[in-house]
């Protein structure tokens, strides 16, 4: 036998192991969204930039929002929901998004018809084809914060950004998956330092704000398993961190607490304005 079937054969293997297909298509402080899709289904989490510009990011990973099944929102602020009811009424896309959310955005997003509406609340798992989808709660100044741990296949991703705080429950919830998209928003001295007004700082540096480079790399210390491979830095702020600041921050400090960076797994970086390339989980 030519070794040509042998290795299509192994391809296919290694194509059919994928559970997931994911790419951050942004993330920062003006714009979060991201696209993970199964077999089965397509979506995005959160649509925090304009309908034309999430359209473009999908189009460099070689995706179509015409393909979408629906968007999971996390929260009403506007980087996170710019884009929801642009792209809900444009491709007749099912929104997830708890009670309390809808509520919030709901005149922020223009309207949206009802059967879309999809009321997803927090601490409840959501099956869709061959996904089950768990929310969970955050501490942010949102009216009720959630984000979503994506499960396939005996493999899961999780998505942490835009807490201030991650209780010892909330570690928990979100322990051994087999990759993150984690917050990484700000450096403490550069947003001590820098020419946000006091009462800003104080919001970001509260419970309910954000997770520094610090606090993100952690919270990483405690959840990471045997299962994780890749961790991805997000919501990096534009003002008041760099890339490599972060970057440096969740490598130093989990290789001080003896973990395999760059052997049992790896850390990326993510923009604000261009894709991560597809990854398979």
């Amino acid at each position: 036998m030519s070794p040509e079937p042998k290795r299509k054969e192994v391809f296919l293997n290694m194509k059919q192991a994928a559970a997931f297909q994911v790419s951050v298509l942004a993330s920062g402080s003006t714009g979060n969204s991201l696209y993970i899709e199964s077999a089965e289904k397509k979506f995005l989490v959160d649509a925090g930039l304009s309908g034309k510009k999430i359209t473009s990011l999908l189009a460099s990973v070689g995706r179509n929002p015409e393909d979408l099944d629906g968007i999971f929102v996390t929260h009403e602020h506007r980087d996170h929901i710019h884009g929801v009811g642009v792209l809900a009424r444009k491709y007749k896309l099912d929104i997830y998004a708890n009670e309390k959310t809808w509520q919030a955005m709901d005149g922020m997003i223009g309207n949206v018809p009802l059967e879309q509406k999809n009321i997803f609340e927090m601490g409840k798992v959501l099956t869709l084809g061959d996904m089950d989808i768990e929310s969970f709660g955050v501490s942010h100044d949102a009216i009720a914060p959630q984000f979503y741990r994506f499960y396939k296949d005996g493999k899961s991703f999780v998505i942490l950004t835009d807490t201030g705080y991650a209780s010892d429950h909330l570690r928990g919830v979100v322990k051994d998956a087999d990759a993150y998209l984690v917050e990484s928003n700000h450096d403490l001295e550069m947003l001590r330092m820098g020419g946000y007004p006091w009462s800003l700082k104080q919001r970001i540096l509260g419970d309910k704000g954000h997770l520094s480079n610090e606090d993100g790399a952690l919270v990483m210390t405690d959840i990471l398993g045997d299962r994780t491979k890749r961790i991805y830095l997000g919501h990096l702020s534009k003002e008041n961190n760099m890339k490599e600041l972060a970057h440096l921050t969740m490598e130093n400090t989990l290789t001080e607490k003896g973990l395999g960076v760059n052997y049992d797994f790896r850390i990326y970086d993510t923009d604000p304005d261009e894709a991560t390339s597809l990854f398979a989980i």
